[in-house]
């Protein structure tokens, strides 16, 4: 099975959401990735829209489906509405994407950097799970590595969790991540025991994408956004997609 690589397109809105106008187009980025062999897309609109915005989510859910390709939206379905921002599930609804990632960041908080409690945000998920799940939606939702509920996720309708893999790059930056590998494995077996198919993001790029895959099994997909964007800024985007899909073949061949 080879790994899905998503790239998350939020860093090149980013980019042109700090000067104003149209460039660079997030369209012309996404059409490059998908070019170059990426499986799919992702977006993170947040509430402030200091990523990706709306009119965004319109337009890259089009593009994937003449591609035939899969689109990931992210974001927190705790989150209200405000102007601007229609709401996770309002977006949804109008873009139909194939997943949803649900994810508890706050409006204050630079990048998403912890999972889900689902001991005290259970029951409240519960209904909002089901409202994706009938838009079509796969549900994904983001987990800690080492949480040992992560199987109550099934329980609430999920039909994915996304293991948050921040500590882990960390630790292979370090030197030292034979630990948080091996609790990597055993979160994403006690998901797959409980019926969940197993997600990762956050932090992964070209170093330590292969020892992750390799140590994990059968993860589905892997959502890649800074790093895959900053590594592009020196080679190029299609020669970077292009690195990312040698890293997933090789370790399914492994």
């Amino acid at each position: 099975m080879v790994t899905a690589i998503s790239v998350n397109l939020n860093k090149i809105a980013l980019l042109r959401n700090a000067r104003g106008g149209h460039e660079p187009d997030v369209a012309r980025a996404a059409r490059t990735c998908l070019d170059a062999g990426a499986h799919g897309l992702t977006v993170h609109p947040r509430p402030d829209a200091r990523h990706a915005r709306a009119d965004d989510v319109a337009v890259l859910a089009e593009l994937c489906r003449l591609r035939d390709v899969e689109f990931n939206i992210e974001g927190n379905p705790f989150a209200p509405p405000r102007p601007g921002y229609p709401g996770l599930l309002a977006l949804c609804e109008q873009a139909r994407p194939a997943q949803v990632t649900l994810v508890p960041d706050g409006d204050g908080q630079l990048t998403s950097d912890h999972g889900f409690d689902f001991r005290r945000d259970g029951e409240a998920l519960r209904p909002l799970i089901t409202q994706f799940r009938a838009l079509g939606c796969r549900v994904s939702v983001f987990v800690d590595v080492g949480n040992p509920d992560v199987a109550m996720a099934a329980v609430l309708g999920a039909h994915r969790v996304e293991l948050y893999t921040g500590p882990y790059a960390e630790a292979f930056a370090a030197g030292s991540a034979d630990v948080a590998l091996a609790a990597a494995a055993t979160t994403a077996r006690l998901a797959q025991a409980a019926g969940l198919a197993v997600n990762a993001g956050h932090d992964l790029d070209q170093a330590n994408l292969g020892a992750f895959l390799t140590a994990v099994p059968a993860v589905q997909e892997v959502s890649i956004g800074h790093a895959l964007i900053s590594e592009a800024l020196y080679v190029g985007l299609d020669a970077t997609v292009r690195a990312y899909r040698a890293i997933v073949e090789t370790a399914a061949a492994l």
